[in-house]
């Protein structure tokens, strides 16, 4: 397996201050995603606020206060390509997925299919990386990936 050689941390870049925060997602109906996150995932609705015509929410994962995920609702949202398959998805430009850590893969898709989540194909080990890899999806299309460092 191969090991990722990661540079050393730039602390003298004018940029040093920044951090990941959240990731945002276009959604045709707010409270449908949030149940969703919320049933389906164990996250936490961290704040809800009103921007425009649009209702806006933070949701973040049942023990991580520093990842967040925006649920944009509101509106008449066009539509988000339906992918069946993962290699299919990988061709088009822009947005494609984010990535949640977790202790096992397997583990994590027996109980998300347990809750009816939808599965996109089969877990992999990606060496390059040192992780096993799976994809799932929300009702709506938007894709989210599962990572565990081997």
């Amino acid at each position: 397996m191969e090991t990722l050689s990661i540079p050393p941390i730039n602390s003298t870049s004018p940029f040093a201050s920044m951090k990941g925060n959240h990731v945002a997602i276009r959604v045709p109906d707010l409270e449908a995603s949030k149940r969703w996150f919320v049933d389906k995932l164990d996250f936490r609705v961290i704040h809800e606020w009103p921007f425009g015509d649009l209702q806006l929410a933070y949701v973040a994962p049942a023990t991580d206060d520093n990842f967040w995920v925006e649920l944009l609702g509101g509106g008449t949202p066009g539509p988000q390509p339906d992918y069946s398959d993962l290699n299919e998805s990988l061709h088009d430009a822009g947005y494609h997925h984010f990535c949640i850590n977790v202790a096992s893969v397997d583990d994590t898709l027996t109980e998300l299919g347990r809750r009816g989540v939808t599965i996109l194909g089969e877990p992999f080990d990606l060496a390059a990386i040192g992780r096993r890899l799976a994809f799932f999806a929300d009702p709506w299309g938007n894709l989210i990936e599962l990572a565990q460092v081997l």
